[in-house]
């Protein structure tokens, strides 16, 4: 390893890189040749390899952080004991960034116009479980008591220094776990995902404040550095109110005319913003910084609204495709299991009871949604949420420094930390397993004209349609005409029961009333809390109503334009789609099929009347060729007859 180092950071292989001119003009610069990169080339390549491996042996399911973090331990009981300090120093900085980068998507992806839609205006206890910051916000407090509960008993086993600061430490969620596994499986813009990001960014808040506050007091009583964490609140208020003011049309006409340049201004300007918060946290603590990139990320999330898909994707691609991994990596490489032997005797029965200690306080608040999620999906969340570890980390090392822990309960808490990391994502997987996609019906709330063709256009395609109608004679009439429709009133929830509501059936909401689709979409969201929503408001009023519900609403005129451009510029195509629908469609095929999943378009025998004319893959879309990879997961639009188009369902589900 020397010889490399020394080969790399030798003065003769840049003479051979680059001409003695051009170096001659780069030392002015300051800019310093001496930086040993073989440190960091090692730890991209495993941030490289994890999932290359996982997805060439068909492991997509398994956590990519557990790998990650294994092979992180193996590199540094292999390789980096034997690294200088200033490496050491610039690994560790990389890794911080990436978990500030998490935290700061985290906030970002948090759902704003969802949060507020969901808001109940009256609250009750079923407005605490409904709400996703309501019930967050109630799910900390049930695990902070349940906490306080199982430390007492702990400590008449072990001797416990401080049982409130000990108390506090398992009361935190790593949202480094949370949002990558949601993430994984498409669920973070869902009302499940959405709840359990919303919990585990409280429960990080939270903790973040009532652990440095503690720590403070502990430490210094009352004293300034108190109020610098109310101060960062109080910036971040005054941020809000700053960019609700002056994100006008010169910042969006700046943002427009740089943001594809090479300046990639608004990419710049978040980071920016992220630093400002991280800075500004710092005042009140080291720890405080998550903190103040979650913040950060949740404050800019109220002022992008159509630029987020993409600003998120250029931000996840500077997150996800360099600092994070490096985060996971170094966290496995920090490891030192020695650390447990200062328990002593303790340890084999201490341990344990905190293992199971670290998981009933997450699991237990958890089934607080059993009358929404049910016993399955509220278990998963419990585990998930079960997740930890920088934070526990953290306030562990501040409590140990306090006298508030132990050196035996500070590596009791690491290994637990670990623990949590690998097992919490592993049973969630396994617990809640998501539901094949269905395609096979749409419901249509009222018999509507519009309502009446789409129902039409359907069961020429051979897709179910079933049509809820209030009224006696007009559902009469329309069974009269071989329709599927069913005699209901659609703000009553049993009326869904009664045709069996999937989640993944789409219900279309065409009343003709703006004031009654807009009941029913509140009923189907808020009682029911179903996603897949489309409505057709005709009113200003109403349509920011339904955004704010999160509802998928049509421009009756955007539409008609649209037609009108398809006509005049895509006539063929428009020909296709409109006046030959019962021979040739356009459908999207989800790939679940494990047959195909791995292989190559060419190896498949597609039907001769189709053609594949996109393949989404997570946020990308790409033109399928012959040698183009098949992955569960992708969305594949075919284009051909609707015999064709049945037979690439059954191929790719």
């Amino acid at each position: 390893m020397a010889k490399i180092k020394k080969f790399i950071t030798s003065p003769g292989i840049f003479h051979y890189i680059y001409p003695v001119e051009y170096m001659a003009a780069l030392i002015p610069l300051g800019i310093v040749f001496g930086v040993d990169y073989l440190p960091l080339l090692v730890v991209v390549l495993i941030a490289w390899a994890t999932p290359m491996i996982l997805s060439t042996f068909k492991l997509e399911k398994f956590p990519s952080v557990l790998v990650e973090m294994i092979a992180g331990y193996l590199l540094g009981r292999l390789f980096m004991t034997y690294l200088n300090p200033e490496s050491l120093f610039l690994l560790d900085f990389l890794a911080l960034t990436g978990l500030i980068f998490i935290m700061f998507l985290s906030g970002l992806e948090i759902n704003i116009d969802q949060l507020i839609g969901s808001f109940p205006g009256k609250i009750t206890w079923r407005g605490f479980t409904t709400n996703p910051l309501l019930s967050g916000i109630a799910h900390y407090m049930i695990t902070l008591v349940l906490s306080l509960a199982g430390t007492y008993l702990l400590s008449k086993l072990v001797y416990i220094p401080n049982i409130w600061f000990f108390a506090i430490i398992p009361t935190t969620t790593f949202m480094g776990i949370v949002y990558p596994v949601l993430k994984n499986r498409g669920e973070t813009r869902s009302y499940y995902g959405q709840t359990l990001i919303i919990t585990s960014a409280v429960a990080d808040v939270l903790s973040i404040l009532i652990i440095t506050i503690t720590a403070i007091y502990m430490k210094f009583g009352f004293h300034y550095e108190l109020l610098l964490v109310l101060g960062l609140l109080l910036f971040s208020f005054i941020v809000y109110l700053l960019g609700k003011k002056f994100t006008g049309t010169f910042f969006k006409r700046i943002s427009f005319q740089q943001g594809h340049a090479i300046t990639q201004i608004t990419v710049r300007g978040a980071i920016l913003l992220m630093l400002v918060f991280v800075t500004i946290a710092q005042f009140a603590g080291p720890e405080v910084v998550v903190l103040g990139a979650f913040i950060c990320g949740f404050v800019l999330s109220f002022f992008i609204k159509k630029e987020k898909s993409l600003l998120i994707i250029k931000l996840e691609g500077i997150g996800f495709g360099f600092f994070i991994p490096i985060f996971f990596i170094m966290v496995g490489a920090k490891f030192q299991p020695a650390n447990l032997l200062e328990f002593q005797g303790s340890l084999f029965l201490f341990l344990p009871l905190l293992f199971a200690f670290f998981f009933i306080v997450k699991i237990l608040p958890s089934f607080i949604w059993m009358n929404i999620f049910r016993f399955r999906k509220s278990m998963a969340a419990g585990f998930l949420l079960a997740a930890r570890l920088g934070l526990v980390i953290a306030a562990a090392s501040v409590g140990l420094e306090l006298g508030a822990i132990t050196s035996g309960a500070n590596a009791s808490f690491i290994i637990m930390v670990l623990i949590t990391c690998i097992l919490s994502p592993v049973m969630y997987e396994i617990i809640y397993k998501k539901p094949r996609v269905s395609e096979d019906k749409i419901v249509i709330v009222g018999g509507s004209s519009v309502g009446v063709i789409l129902a039409r256009r359907m069961k020429v395609l051979n897709q179910q349609a079933v049509i809820i109608e209030k009224d006696i004679g007009r559902h009469n009439s329309l069974k009269t005409k071989g329709l599927s429709v069913v005699h209901g009133d659609a703000t009553d929830p049993e009326t869904y029961k009664k045709i069996k509501l999937s989640p993944e059936n789409y219900v279309i909401v065409l009343t003709g009333s703006d004031e009654e689709n807009l009941a029913i979409c509140r009923v189907l969201r808020h009682e029911l809390h179903h996603e897949k929503i489309i409505s057709k408001p005709d009113r200003a009023a109403i349509d920011k109503q339904m955004e704010l519900l999160n509802i998928e609403t049509l421009d009756a005129r955007g539409v008609l334009a649209n037609a009108i451009e398809n006509l005049i510029l895509r006539p063929t195509v428009h020909s296709a789609l409109i006046d030959t629908f019962e021979h040739f469609n356009v459908a999207d095929v989800i790939v679940t099929s494990d047959k195909v999943h791995g292989k190559q378009i060419m190896e498949l025998l597609f039907p001769k009347e189709s053609m594949l004319l996109l393949i989404r893959k997570g946020n990308d879309i790409v033109i399928p060729h012959g040698d183009t990879y098949l992955r569960k997961g992708d969305i594949v639009t075919a284009f051909g007859t609707e015999s064709a188009l049945t037979e690439i369902r059954k191929m790719l589900r």
